[in-house]
């Protein structure tokens, strides 16, 4: 018998259903849910296999938040960090040049030296 234990303990996820954790699962029936909800409601305007592929792109979004982490995050946390940053609290960076060679340079060609 043998028991994978992951090296990094914040590695450890608890599986509920099928080997996914809860936060999976409910993104997974999320996904499912937007798939089917777009097909019933597009049925009548598409071909299948256009429509298939509409399923395909609805439900991916939903996917993505399930499984997809960056450094760390979760998707909406992801989110929430680049809607505080770029929207909530812009920040104007403004470049200056100082080079501490033309600094030393300047200083001493205004005290005469050369």
């Amino acid at each position: 018998m043998e028991i994978k234990i992951n090296k990094e303990i914040c590695g450890y996820q608890e599986a509920i259903f099928f080997g996914l954790s809860l936060r999976q699962l409910l993104f997974s029936i999320l996904a499912c849910g937007a798939a089917v909800g777009l097909y019933f409601f597009l049925r009548p305007y598409f071909g299948l296999e256009t429509l298939s592929w509409v399923c395909i792109l609805g439900a991916a979004p939903f996917a993505a938040m399930g499984f997809i982490t960056y450094h760390g995050m979760t998707a909406e946390q992801f989110l929430w960090a680049w809607f505080r940053s770029e929207i909530l609290e812009p920040k104007e960076l403004k470049f200056t040049c100082t080079t501490l060679y033309y600094e030393l340079y300047r200083n001493r060609k205004m005290e005469g030296r050369h």
